[in-house]
């Protein structure tokens, strides 16, 4: 759906640019941004309103925000620390030896 999105605006005349891997890389992280914030209003309704129901909808957040921090150089400090607030440990496989 996004390359033929893509392909029309250009064919139109949008200002989306010539490089489709530039364009999606825009796309999911605007998709990022966007779940960032509903995963903060959801922690606001929760914590300050009282409001517990949404954290049903979170994991799904936070695995959008997870699969696409893992897969931009850029935002790995961001996966780090959505790791530690979710108590995830990424295993040390360069620990040869150690005791």
């Amino acid at each position: 759906m996004t390359i033929r999105y893509w392909e029309k605006a250009r064919k139109a005349g949008l200002p989306v640019g010539n490089d489709f891997g530039e364009f999606y890389r825009g796309v999911e992280w605007m998709g990022l941004q966007r779940h960032l914030k509903v995963a903060g209003i959801f922690a606001r309704l929760t914590l300050r309103d009282g409001k517990p129901q949404y954290l049903a909808d979170t994991p799904r957040f936070i695995n959008y925000i997870r699969s696409t921090s893992a897969r931009y150089r850029e935002l790995k400090p961001l996966l780090r620390l959505v790791d530690k607030l979710e108590g995830i440990v990424e295993p040390d496989i360069f620990g040869f030896g150690r005791q």
